[in-house]
């Protein structure tokens, strides 16, 4: 797994154990709609820590909190 796809696997998880929407996190966190939208589509490869601070913050986690996933534990080396 690439460390996008577990960026985008654990923002859909945290919407959905929070019973809420991309839409809605979008609203809370400040984060442009069409921005969460292109990053849980897949269309946006890169997300900065900036961003995932701001959905963080809408939340109402910790960036720790955020990371302590198992989607994080076997990433795919990015550079080769």
């Amino acid at each position: 797994m690439t460390i996008g796809e577990a960026v985008r696997e654990r923002i859909t998880g945290l919407c959905h154990a929070n019973g809420i929407t991309v839409n809605k996190l979008s609203t809370m966190s400040g984060v442009t709609q069409s921005t969460l939208n292109n990053i849980v589509s897949g269309r946006n490869h890169s997300t900065t820590i900036s961003t995932i601070k701001k959905l963080c913050d809408g939340l109402e986690i910790s960036i720790i909190e955020f990371f302590q996933s198992e989607l994080f534990e076997d990433l795919e080396q990015e550079v080769r």
